[in-house]
């Protein structure tokens, strides 16, 4: 995929059977879809449709392995930080961005606000400076937000930026990186505490 468009999205999600099938002959212990939005773009709820159809291949290859998506554990990671209203930063044009505000409003939260950074191009997704996020996300209206979603995108990079938010706002901020790190935890039984990762990420949930 080289433009963020819905298009090169649904032709990205159908490779995916095959990825599985092809990830499970190394016996992984775990698999992760780390696209949040290539999922989210498919429709309502269809993180819970990939997550059956991805394992059930795994099986059929007799090498059954949990599988994680990043738009079913960001819906997950913010069900665990008991979040309600949530504001949310993408990279995504703004269409795109609808989608995912769609999507996540049909799990049940609300939505407050988000930023649509609008960046068409994936590789200047990854190459956003995380601390840029500091700036951006004082554009949120944050009135009534239990939660803040730092980047809706496993791609653009909000580690470095995580803690920091959280500290000035003190309230919890994640990202779908974020979820997904906590979810693949969980299925390997691992400890969730990882250094500035958040409140998901703090070892208490």
């Amino acid at each position: 995929m080289k433009k963020v468009t819905k298009e090169e999205l649904e032709a990205m999600d159908a490779q995916s059977l095959k990825c599985a099938q092809e990830l499970s002959d190394a016996r992984v212990d775990v698999m992760g879809y780390a696209c949040l939005v290539a999922i989210m773009s498919m429709g309502r709820g269809y993180h819970c449709v990939s997550e059956t159809n991805l394992y059930e291949e795994t099986v059929k290859n007799d090498a059954p392995a949990p599988v994680v998506t990043s738009a079913g554990a960001l819906i997950n990671g913010l069900k665990v930080l008991g979040a309600k209203k949530v504001a949310v930063i993408t990279p995504y044009m703004k269409p795109l961005t609808e989608m995912v505000v769609d999507y996540i409003e049909h799990q049940g939260f609300e939505v407050v606000d988000y930023v649509a950074l609008e960046i068409p191009d994936n590789l200047e997704v990854a190459a956003q400076d995380p601390k840029n996020l500091l700036e951006i996300y004082k554009r949120l209206n944050l009135e009534g937000v239990d939660v803040i979603v730092a980047s809706a995108c496993v791609q653009m990079p909000s580690l470095e930026a995580i803690d920091a938010i959280e500290k000035e706002v003190g309230i919890p901020v994640t990202s779908a990186a974020v979820c997904t790190t906590y979810e693949m935890l969980k299925k390997l039984g691992l400890d969730t505490k990882v250094p500035m990762g958040g409140a998901l990420l703090s070892g208490k949930y």
